[in-house]
């Protein structure tokens, strides 16, 4: 079974490519019209970002006792990308990478999940910065619109929702629990007259705060161990923005600070709250439209958009696919032996 579902997964990762295949072949011609030196720069902090993303988790990792390297960390990040772009689960997918690891080493699932949860929190933290200014370079311009607001609205819900269970998390184990088995329960509610089963355990879910709850503890007791990682969460964000700066050095397209930085933010905005995985579809439009606002030609706003989403995108996506490979194929090996 498990060896079909990777099967499965490698050959989502095919028919996706396949469907975008107009898009990939469009991203290499203008990535040909791009000065070389530039790009190629852009790709070595490409590969200084994914161990950025490792580095981030790795110290999450630490601060609820947890341990792994950041070379296997590197691999189950850009895995976990891939499974979440080829078959989206709300992130699921992704996690369910990282829980697998922990069980084969004996690590609790719920440290794991927890360890993601903090990821993500403080990569929206750390972006929330930068798109505080991007909305003010928005708003001087007088481009700011009813769109950048209620995205960023969204965005707020998202992280202070993350922010309650967490503090939820570490004030009580048993309220965390009943919170999450009455989300699963309204869940149940909704679903179950179409899949006629329900879809999520509450007991799961209580079992699941007690072992999230015991790393949460762990970590209130502690807290100077999240300065590092809320830092990391920053520079993930402004090794992008200089990707992003570069594109602009590559096509020899003139910018201000304002230009970059709004253009960016709201671009990373829209791949956040999107409705489909990694922004696909949504993010080459709103980023396109955005720069023309920011009076950067459409022509040039398009090519600038390709070349960043080929590089912020495609690259991952690649490495994301041979990471899932290297770990399912080592997996396979292990059980053969």
């Amino acid at each position: 079974m498990r060896k079909f579902l990777i099967a499965i997964a490698l050959l989502l990762g095919v028919y996706f490519v396949i469907g975008q295949l107009a898009e990939v072949e469009a991203i290499l011609e203008t990535l040909k019209k791009g000065d070389w030196r530039f790009l190629f720069i852009a790709l070595c902090i490409e590969f200084v970002w994914f161990v950025n993303i490792a580095a981030s988790y790795k110290t999450i990792f630490t601060a609820l006792g947890l341990e792994e390297k950041i070379p296997k960390l590197v691999l189950l990040s850009t895995a976990a990308f891939f499974i979440n772009v080829v078959a989206p689960s709300a992130g699921v997918g992704g996690v369910a990478i990282f829980i697998s690891e922990a069980k084969k080493r004996g690590n609790s699932p719920g440290k794991v999940t927890v360890a993601g949860v903090l990821y993500l929190l403080f990569d929206y933290l750390g972006f929330l910065c930068l798109l505080t200014l991007g909305l003010l370079v928005l708003f001087r311009r007088n481009n700011l619109g009813i769109a950048e607001i209620t995205a960023t609205v969204i965005l707020l819900a998202i992280a202070l929702g993350m922010i309650f269970f967490m503090y939820l998390g570490m004030r009580s184990a048993v309220k965390l629990g009943n919170a999450l088995a009455g989300m699963a329960r309204i869940t149940n509610r909704i679903l179950k007259p179409v899949i006629r089963r329900e879809y999520l355990s509450e007991k799961r879910a209580h079992e699941f705060a007690m072992e999230a709850g015991e790393a949460l503890h762990e970590l209130h007791q502690k807290p100077k161990t999240l300065l590092l990682p809320a830092f990391l969460g920053l520079s993930n964000k402004l090794l992008l923005l200089s990707i992003f700066t570069l594109m602009f050095l590559a096509f020899k397209i003139p910018f201000s600070p304002g230009t970059l930085i709004a253009g960016f933010t709201i671009g990373y905005l829209f791949l956040i709250v999107s409705p489909t995985p990694a922004g696909i579809g949504v993010v080459e439009g709103v980023l396109a439209l955005t720069l023309n606002s920011l009076y950067v030609p459409l022509s040039a706003a398009a090519i600038l958009t390709l070349a960043y989403r080929g590089i912020t995108f495609w690259v991952p996506l690649l490495f994301g696919f041979i990471a899932f490979r290297i770990l399912t194929h080592g997996d396979e090996i292990k059980s053969i032996a």
